[in-house]
């Protein structure tokens, strides 16, 4: 077994582990909601992130010069920006689309989600949520997109992002078993959610190779559930999650299919990909 292979397994082990370990702990061991934002604080959110630092730190040794934690915001202020209001435009297009197919009515007073105040100060509001959040959001892509993606198939990005959507969307299958989504037709909910994951890891690791930084995808990511799954969400209702989420995955296929069929996820290269394991400890794995 290679120190690479090791690296990955043992990462794999420890997010999915830890991950639902405390889904299922919360969940049925104490009766918590997953819905409520404490609990995937406490014992979701930052497993991708714990179980990529003590694979770099003590079972590759690899270090951390890969990671993409520099911001460069400066450089990228254009994908920035993209990564920040990109969310809102999905969000816009995928409930024209509900209204165009008359799955909605469209009213906008349906988004005055702070009681009193106009639409324009409640998605003002979302949109400075988004910033504030991106720091929890990095607790998966600092695992998911600055690790795993660059080890599955390192030559081989495409696939390798694929591959990484696909482990992203089974790590949250125990979310529809415990109450936090409930799918009438569970097979298709989740072939459905697999699908939008897939997606979306294309359109994140862009962020992430283009930027050549974890933050740019953390901001996406926050973007696509404060922004995008909650606003759709406002319009179609919980009550209709397949439909929430095919909707809402529209926009994201356009762009993942102008990524991928641009060569983009092979031309945007990280500026420091995953470095070479030490060959001491190679010959040790």
């Amino acid at each position: 077994m290679t120190t690479r292979t090791k690296g990955v397994l043992v990462f794999l082990l420890l997010a999915f582990g830890l991950s639902w370990a405390g889904m299922f702990i919360a969940r049925l061991g104490f009766g918590l909601s997953l819905v409520n934002p404490l609990v995937q604080l406490a014992g979701i959110a930052f497993t991708p992130a714990i179980a990529a630092f003590v694979v770099r730190k003590w079972v590759t040794r690899e270090g951390f010069a890969d990671t993409g934690m520099k911001p460069r915001i400066r450089r990228n202020i254009g994908l920035y920006l993209a990564a920040w209001l990109g969310p809102l435009a999905f969000a816009a297009a995928a409930i024209g689309i509900a209204v165009a197919v008359g799955m909605w009515e469209f009213d906008a007073s349906a988004f005055a989600l702070i009681p009193g105040q106009p639409v324009w100060v409640a998605i003002g509001a979302l949109l400075l949520v988004v910033i504030v959040l991106t720091p929890i959001y990095w607790g998966e892509e600092y695992g998911w997109t600055s690790y795993l993606r660059l080890r599955l198939f390192p030559e081989r990005p495409f696939a390798s992002t694929l591959a990484t959507g696909l482990i992203w969307a089974v790590w949250h299958y125990p979310l529809a078993f415990l109450g936090y989504i409930e799918f009438a037709n569970v097979a298709l909910g989740l072939a459905v959610w697999t699908v939008s994951f897939m997606f979306q890891e294309v359109i994140l690791t862009w962020f992430r190779m283009r930027s050549g930084s974890v933050w740019a995808a953390s901001l996406a990511h926050a973007g696509n559930n404060m922004v995008l799954a909650l606003l759709v969400g406002t319009a179609l209702g919980d009550d209709q999650p397949v439909a929430q989420t095919l909707i809402g995955t529209v926009p994201m296929v356009v762009l993942a299919l102008w990524i991928i069929l641009s060569g983009r996820l092979a031309a945007d290269r990280p500026e420091t990909t995953a470095p070479e394991p030490r060959p001491a400890l190679a010959a040790r794995g």
